[in-house]
């Protein structure tokens, strides 16, 4: 019995190892088909954030000293910072909908979320 139990063990595992990589690939050839991974948007954010937003922000996402907000510690709300960057922020930061594309704003987005404090 205990032989058999870890014979359909082991066949379970071997299920999910293949699915894994079937998920894995497919997920893979997505990206691939879009051009739009998940890597790409951070670093197309990355380089955006540095020629538009580091002036301000700082180059490592804070600026102490200043009004601006550490951006390691910004929540976990693509929709407010979405708003913020198109809209700006009180007078003290500029609106930036017709400088940046959504596709730019969602690429620091990226950037931004993937920088975030634990």
């Amino acid at each position: 019995m205990l032989k058999e139990t870890s014979y359909k063990t082991a066949a379970m595992l071997a299920a999910v190892a293949v699915l894994t990589v079937a998920l894995a690939a497919t997920v893979r050839a997505a990206d691939d088909a879009t051009g739009n991974s998940m890597q790409a948007q951070i670093d197309h954010g990355k380089s955006t954030y540095a020629s538009k937003c580091s002036h301000c922000h700082g180059p490592n996402m804070m600026n102490s000293g200043t009004i601006t907000p550490d951006l390691r510690a910004f929540p976990d709300d693509k929709t407010r910072f979405v708003t913020t960057v198109k809209n700006g922020k009180n007078n003290k930061m500029p609106p930036w909908a017709d400088i940046l594309s959504d596709d730019e704003i969602g690429n620091l987005w990226a950037f931004v979320s993937s920088r975030r404090k634990p």
